[in-house]
């Protein structure tokens, strides 16, 4: 196995040398785009029947909870973070 993986790697070095010395040229030409040619055209006819949406506001009664909120203190223990520069 790794002397396939190494003569396929010096094949490859060759080819790249052999390439950039000029010793193999390698030209394409170049391609054009097609030519196309576009006409106008018509949109299709559709008929529709759609119903109609009616928007508006009306008053009801509807039951809302009351949230309250206390807040009274209460003293915890909270993590605290104190850092000592090292010496100069």
């Amino acid at each position: 196995m790794r002397a396939i993986v190494t003569i396929l790697a010096i094949l490859v070095i060759v080819a790249i040398i052999a390439v950039a010395t000029g010793f193999v040229n390698i030209h394409g030409n170049g391609g054009s785009m097609p030519q196309v040619a576009v006409q106008g055209g018509s949109l299709p006819q559709v008929q529709a029947n759609v119903g109609s949406i009616d928007l508006g506001t009306k008053n009801e009664t509807v039951s809302v909870p009351k949230v309250s909120v206390d807040n009274k203190e209460t003293q915890v223990a909270v993590p605290t973070l104190h850092v000592n520069k090292p010496a100069q």
